[in-house]
């Protein structure tokens, strides 16, 4: 799965998994990645819309961004995407924890351009919002030449899964206190129409 010495996973090792469908599967079940970048001695952690298409994700950005022409220039960068699926609610704080699946991809971005580029959007589009790019108008040339699509190749990653009950110690079990896992779900709310909606339409299904 692109396992190197960069991404070996020394913490927790047992966490550690090693096969690529997982790899794919965390990175579909998200919608927002941290995409890291030093810029001399100060390194940031940019919030970014993503999506994976086959062995590479997709991120796009303004061209007024410092940051993202640097990515865009190819410096080296860190993209993570984290999970959260429970708060593990133990006997003492030292066992308490989170149940969560997280991957890393490390690498440097390359430009998308033309047909490429446009097409990338829409996987963009297509990933957050199912079936919106059909029926929305497409980019024009001015917010082409306003947006950078970057790919980060899927050549270097790890995956840590943490998941199940709590793992308190003998001694703790007879302690009087609530033990177990709180799930964290992520749900759609109730649409809400923009008050300058102009036609009857029903709100897309998601």
């Amino acid at each position: 799965m692109g396992d190197t010495d960069r991404t070996r996973v020394r913490r927790l090792p047992d966490l550690a998994v090693g096969d690529r469908t997982t790899l794919h599967a965390v990175l579909d079940a998200g919608r927002v990645a941290h995409l890291a970048i030093a810029d001399g001695d100060q390194p940031y952690a940019l919030p970014v819309a993503y999506a994976r298409d086959g062995g590479r994700v997709l991120v796009h950005g303004s061209t007024g961004s410092r940051l993202f022409r640097q990515l865009a220039a190819g410096a080296p960068a860190c993209l993570t995407v984290t999970l959260l699926d429970g708060l593990v609610l133990a006997r003492s704080a030292f066992e308490s924890s989170m149940n969560y699946r997280c991957a890393m991809v490390l690498g440097a971005l390359t430009t998308l351009d033309g047909d490429e580029k446009l097409a990338a959007l829409e996987r963009l589009s297509d990933h957050l919002l199912p079936g919106r790019w059909a029926v929305i108008r497409p980019p024009s040339a001015k917010e082409l030449a306003a947006t950078l699509v970057l790919a980060l190749p899927l050549d270097e990653c790890s995956v840590k899964v943490s998941s199940g009950p709590p793992d308190d110690p003998e001694d703790d079990l007879d302690r009087p206190v609530w033990a177990g896992v709180v799930p964290v779900v992520e749900a759609y709310g109730t649409p809400r129409p923009d008050p300058r909606l102009r036609h009857d339409l029903p709100p897309p299904e998601w």
